[in-house]
């Protein structure tokens, strides 16, 4: 169930039978010459999409551009201040909260989004126990609570992108994400000769610095690997582990 395509009696229906919602943060980036520059959006999107249509959870749009400055060297990336992507998720939190919804899960595509993410916990579980928006009788404990998984990191997914991929999966334009966008996209597929194969590793500084190290984008990662069939195998697992992790959060 996608909150973007129901109605808004429809989502009063489903908040007399859950306060819980998924909500796919991600960023808008580049991915490497064969990357989509929306993989890190995409990939929680397209897991949540299916999780949401197997079970009837509720989904959220997708919270699309986050922490990037690291990649402005490329063209097509957008990114966020910290201080602007602290403000918006907290935005998103009170319209929520204000609503009735009481356990926020954010799905996370994109590593560079995970300290500004938790930073945000702060500043929301601050600002509604200060505005009293979802608060219960003065507690000094509202009852919304938030908390952060990385699509990558459930139960499960990153043994199977590890099998799937067993040389060459890296750390950025991996061809485990690359495949999940292809799955949710086949038509999007490009095919390109890259070189080195397998690209190499290092550190992150700036923008810069990570262009003249990283020249085509990737990190350490062989995404010519990538297939719709492998993503429709990552797809199916995690939206099966998102299942059961969401009821667990939704019932704490």
């Amino acid at each position: 169930m996608q909150l973007h395509l129901s109605s808004w009696p429809e989502i009063d229906k489903y908040l007399e039978t859950s306060k819980a919602i998924v909500i796919p943060i991600g960023s808008t980036e580049q991915h490497g010459p064969n990357g989509l520059l929306g993989t890190d959006a995409l990939c929680p999107e397209i897991i949540a999409r299916k999780a949401g249509d197997d079970s009837g959870i509720l989904i959220a749009p997708t919270f699309n551009v986050g922490q990037a400055q690291h990649h402005m060297a490329f063209s097509g990336t957008i990114t966020l201040r910290p201080s602007t992507m602290i403000a918006a998720m907290l935005d998103w939190a009170q319209s929520l909260a204000r609503h009735g919804f009481e356990r926020l899960y954010w799905f996370n595509g994109h590593g560079g989004n995970i300290s500004t993410i938790n930073a945000a916990f702060s500043e929301i579980y601050h600002g509604i126990t200060f505005s009293g928006d979802g608060d219960r009788a003065g507690s000094n404990h509202p009852p919304l609570r938030c908390t952060l998984r990385n699509w990558w990191e459930l139960p499960g997914v990153g043994d199977l992108c590890r099998q799937l991929f067993p040389v060459g999966e890296g750390s950025h334009a991996t061809p485990s994400e690359v495949s999940v966008t292809y799955y949710g996209y086949p038509d999007a597929q490009k095919r390109v000769e890259m070189t080195p194969k397998i690209a190499p590793n290092g550190p992150i500084y700036d923008a810069e610095d990570y262009r003249r190290r990283f020249p085509d984008g990737r990190i350490g990662s062989d995404p010519s690997q990538a297939s719709v069939e492998a993503g429709e195998k990552i797809v199916n697992a995690a939206a099966k582990a998102l299942i059961a992790e969401f009821k667990q959060f939704a019932a704490s």
